[in-house]
């Protein structure tokens, strides 16, 4: 006697979650980058110059900060703007009464500034904020009137719910310095873009060398998993002091050695714009990254 076990349907990415589902008829004409990497790695620094740089060439930009704490943007417009959940809680959260001015904020040199937001500290799901931040975007068609896009993801987290920009980005790039801890982040981050890319148009655009003297250790792991290092920032003192002073690396009094790292964001967005191969990537079995990295 055989007996046949009802199997339940197979879900779709996310169902089941806080997770917000975008209508799949709604497209971008923007390239959209996602950027993640380990908390406290340079991220916002990161994404905030390559929104710049991507100005510089005549790029209409948007920058969507994904973290509660809303710091993503405020180089860009010298302040902590208001979030949109902020927004949302003002008119009761009926998006249908806000306007694209109420929560878009034009940053340095044109670029557009959008803060997500979130719950307050250990309640809620930021991953939902995000959601319906960009559902709001989408709505007043903020994503079809620019030519980029940068989410600038939090920290490593790499739930269902902070993975919703992975929906909507089409290249994903990790930043990440030359030591265990963010390589070790990196690995994991690899493997939920991959998880992702089973179900979404996004792959992986690559890696961004930060806050790093040498490269060595970053070197190792992309030869073993497959990836390749797009852009490399050294750990230079002009850079905190550019956080200091709320302002991008394009805005700081010039130096040979800020020369050369605009020049780095300059060509890290060329060739971003013009298109990058997807990088097939392998992550590592956690365990493995243990033998994989240190000194010999």
């Amino acid at each position: 006697m055989t007996i046949v076990l009802d199997r339940p349907p197979k879900r779709r990415d996310g169902e089941g979650s806080v997770q917000v589902q975008m209508d799949a008829r709604i497209n971008t004409g923007a390239k959209v980058f996602a950027v993640y990497g380990k908390g406290g790695i340079g991220k916002s620094t990161t994404s905030s110059n390559l929104s710049v740089a991507f100005s510089k060439l005549g790029k209409r930009v948007l920058q969507i900060g994904c973290d509660p704490k809303h710091d993503s943007t405020f180089t860009l417009t010298k302040r902590l703007m208001p979030t949109v959940i902020d927004i949302l809680e003002q008119v009761d959260f009926h998006s249908e009464e806000l306007r694209p001015e109420d929560f878009v904020y034009e940053g340095y040199n044109g670029v557009l500034c959008v803060e997500a937001g979130g719950p307050p500290a250990g309640t809620g799901c930021g991953g939902y904020v995000v959601g319906q931040a960009v559902k709001l975007l989408k709505e007043h068609h903020l994503l079809d009137d620019t030519d980029v896009v940068i989410f600038d993801v939090l920290g490593d987290v790499v739930c269902g719910g902070f993975a919703a920009p992975l929906q909507h980005a089409q290249r994903a790039l990790i930043v990440t310095a030359n030591d265990f801890d963010s390589i070790y982040a990196m690995n994991r981050i690899v493997a939920a873009i991959l998880a992702k890319s089973k179900n979404y148009a996004v792959r992986l655009g690559g890696v961004v060398a930060n806050r790093s003297a040498k490269t060595d250790q970053i070197d190792r792991f992309n030869e073993v998993v497959g990836l390749n290092t797009l852009a490399h920032f050294p750990d230079l003192d002009v850079i905190r002091r550019s956080r200091l002073k709320k302002a991008t690396l394009f805005e700081m009094e010039e130096s040979p050695e800020l020369a050369a790292v605009q020049a780095e964001y300059l060509r890290l967005a060329e060739g971003l714009w013009e298109g990058r191969e997807p990088q097939l990537a392998t992550p590592m079995k956690d365990r493995d990254i243990f033998e994989l990295l240190g000194f010999d």
